[in-house]
């Protein structure tokens, strides 16, 4: 029965990370937690495995299409790589409560990020992003790939929703392109997450395994239907949704727990 549960969480949860990219793996460890059974620090780390390695294989995926930036993607990715050591840290050390309200308060980020991008407000560099001095601009670039190495260190997440934008607004990326490379700087990045983690954790493979393969194929088959469903802004809007629940959801069983 996990089993089974394990495959058809993977292929939802690779569904919405294939339709909607940055951000739509978000839901994963929250399903290891309270549908599968994990340890929430257990869940962080098979979090790392599932979404690096399905991340990484879109990221090939768009490469071919010419939508990866590798130089950039590298940088941004081996910035958070440094970041990902003292989460991983970090992780180890708070009450699994306390992580779990962390990662509700990530979801209420992420859900809000979506909902501004449906609505627009981040499709396009502005015009003072792009006049911006470049050191400031560098500056900008650096705090965010070290903030998205720190929260998948600590939170085993990829941080799409944070990439993204900040290749498009500080760097001036076409979405498709930042897309595409925001995927090769959340492989990287949960890499070093699970190097930071190697001999701290125990790995649950009977879960990852299954659970990543489906989310591989969901993927696949999200990125495809994405093409002939309703438009982007009504699936982000829907998914936005879906996370400000769960976030809720987290947020009262975890403060029950602590009481």
């Amino acid at each position: 029965m996990t089993l089974i549960a394990a495959l058809a969480l993977g292929l939802l949860i690779g569904a919405g990370l294939g339709a909607l990219g940055g951000g739509g793996s978000i839901l994963t460890v929250p399903a290891l937690v309270y549908l599968l059974g994990e340890p929430a620090q257990a869940a962080t780390t098979g979090s790392l495995v599932i979404v690096g390695i399905t991340s990484l294989i879109g990221a090939v995926g768009h490469a071919r299409s010419g939508n990866v930036r590798w130089a950039t993607g590298a940088v941004f990715g081996l910035t958070g790589v440094a970041a990902s050591w003292p989460g991983s840290a970090l992780n180890r050390q708070v009450d699994p409560n306390v992580l779990l309200l962390a990662f509700a308060g990530l979801m209420l980020l992420a859900a809000v990020g979506m909902l501004r991008h449906a609505a627009g407000r981040d499709r396009s560099p502005n015009e003072t992003a792009l006049t911006e001095r470049n050191g400031l601009r560098a500056a900008k670039f650096v705090a965010a790939g070290l903030l998205v190495g720190f929260l998948t260190g600590f939170l085993g997440v990829g941080g799409g929703f944070i990439i993204v934008p900040a290749l498009v607004m500080a760097l001036g990326f076409p979405m498709t392109t930042a897309v595409g490379t925001s995927l090769l700087v959340i492989a990287l990045n949960s890499a070093g997450a699970l190097a930071a983690r190697a001999g701290h954790t125990t790995f649950h493979w009977s879960l990852i395994v299954p659970f990543t393969i489906a989310a591989i194929i969901g993927s696949l088959l999200g990125a495809r239907a994405a093409q002939h469903t309703p438009p982007q802004v009504t699936l982000r809007r829907a998914f936005a949704g879906l996370l400000l629940l769960v976030a809720a959801y987290v947020t009262i069983r975890s403060t029950a727990s602590l009481a």
